[in-house]
């Protein structure tokens, strides 16, 4: 289910939907015919195999459209839908609600479930392995904590949720304080004095020679960035050999022909940008 701060940018996006949807005038084609007093069921099925994420925001959708409307979950967020035709949820009430709330319950249910799918596959593909495959901040504007949401749903991690909960020191960081491992502990001493110790300090590096000086440098995660195996796998060693307990994260090249190769390199950790800006929506149906 959602937190507390999911369901509020829920209902947020929620109100955008059905204001861009419905208008000041409703939904015409429903007023014109259907009757005002018919009541209805409908159902919404998958069409597809996949990973169901975004029922709660299916619910919200239908009180917000009409608050005598009925929404009952016949199954819950993460469940893999194997066989098309299963039902995910039912919806009874005013047909001309239900009309109304149909595309937009319909898009939060499509983009969270194929978010939640394109995770799942990537989770797959490391399977046995200790790799983690996380998000990135590669989100749609407003729509962030949903989709991160939704790659809980399909079996990933989270990364940050936003700059203002994580320390990610990235080349343009570094870059503005200088040169070499003088930056780079410059930056590591500027965040340990200002900000709290429990936040996860993460540099970002694209080579053994940066790799060598962050590594020196006491942070708790470095981003390997567009490295390619062999660099990842000497990244690796070097990180045993120096410190043991700092993780690694790759990022960039990853997709699911190329992900099982990255995780067994020995990193901790995979960064996909594509598990929210480019996941495909699924195949999903409100039927009567």
């Amino acid at each position: 289910m959602f937190t507390p701060a999911e369901k509020l940018a829920c209902r947020r996006l929620v109100e955008l939907a059905l204001e861009e949807d419905l208008g000041e005038e409703g939904d015409l084609t429903s007023r014109a015919v259907i009757p005002l007093g018919l009541q209805g069921t409908a159902q919404f099925v998958a069409r597809s195999a996949g990973v169901v994420a975004g029922l709660p925001a299916a619910a919200l959708v239908t009180t917000a459209v009409d608050d005598s409307l009925q929404f009952h979950s016949a199954v819950d967020d993460g469940i893999r839908v194997t066989q098309p035709g299963t039902v995910l949820a039912r919806i009874s009430g005013p047909m001309q609600s239900i009309l109304a709330a149909e595309r937009i319950a319909l898009n939060f249910l499509q983009h969270l479930s194929g978010i939640a799918t394109s995770t799942q596959a990537y989770v797959d593909a490391v399977a046995g392995l200790s790799c983690r495959i996380l998000d990135t901040r590669k989100t749609t504007p407003g729509w962030r904590l949903l989709e991160k949401y939704a790659v809980r749903c399909g079996g990933g991690y989270n990364h940050r949720l936003g700059l203002y909960d994580g320390v990610l020191l990235k080349d343009n960081h570094l870059a503005s304080l200088g040169e070499g491992l003088a930056a780079i502990r410059k930056a590591v001493e500027s965040v340990r004095l200002r900000l709290p110790e429990s936040l996860l300090i993460e540099i970002e590096v694209d080579n053994r020679e940066q790799l060598y000086m962050a590594l020196t440098c006491g942070p708790d995660m470095i981003l390997l960035d567009n490295m390619n195996l062999a660099e990842l796998r000497e990244a690796v060693e070097l990180r045993n050999q120096l410190a043991p307990k700092v993780l690694l994260e790759a990022s960039g090249r990853v997709n699911l022909d190329t992900v099982r190769a990255i995780a067994e390199t020995g990193v901790d950790r995979i960064s996909v940008g594509a598990l929210t800006h480019s996941a495909p929506a699924l195949d999903l149906a409100l039927d009567y």
